[in-house]
């Protein structure tokens, strides 16, 4: 299994930076906005993402996390009967708030439905964003990304991955086949 690194950390560093930007221009500033990242690896993105809004406003931006285990649509293949393993939902009031969801892969966007779903769930937010740290391609469903730090055209039968320093040790994003 061959493995190619796409981004290393400095380059994931450099994408972070360009999408708080992008995220403070959009909104005008990051009053009313909150970032809610989708467990595992989104959580600890949307973080950084917030320590560098942060930096370049002067004031802190709320953050958050959403476990969207409940509302995935393949539940029931992937559990096989067993009980799904939930990591918890940490967000604040998203009521009229202008909510960014943060991944780390963008691929079919039945994760990110789920994760919409849940976020209705628990508030009515003014608008809906996404930022994502890559976009492969090959949407399922009507779901395009509002910020993105790569996109990355590749095969069904490619695999990207995205590692983190928080839960995989090293920040790296490689391709291989399956």
């Amino acid at each position: 299994m061959q493995k190619a690194v796409i981004m290393d950390d400095q380059a994931i560093r450099r994408a972070l930076t360009r999408i708080a930007h992008e995220i403070i221009e959009r909104n005008k500033g990051i009053d009313d906005v909150v970032l809610v990242g989708i467990k595992t690896r989104g959580e600890f993105l949307a973080k950084r993402l917030a320590e560098r809004i942060e930096n370049i406003e002067g004031k802190a931006v709320k953050v958050g996390d959403i476990d969207i285990t409940l509302y995935r649509d393949d539940l029931k293949v992937k559990t096989e009967n067993l009980e799904p393993e939930l990591k918890g939902t940490d967000i604040p009031d998203i009521t009229n708030q202008k909510v960014i969801l943060v991944d780390d892969v963008l691929y079919t966007g039945r994760t990110v439905r789920a994760a919409m779903d849940a976020v209705m769930d628990l508030g009515r937010p003014a608008s809906i964003q996404l930022a994502v740290l890559i976009d492969r391609g090959h949407r399922e469903l009507p779901i395009r990304a509002d910020f993105v730090g790569k996109n990355v055209p590749t095969s069904n039968t490619e695999i990207i991955t995205a590692s983190l320093a928080e839960v995989d040790g090293t920040d790296e994003v490689s391709i291989h086949e399956k």
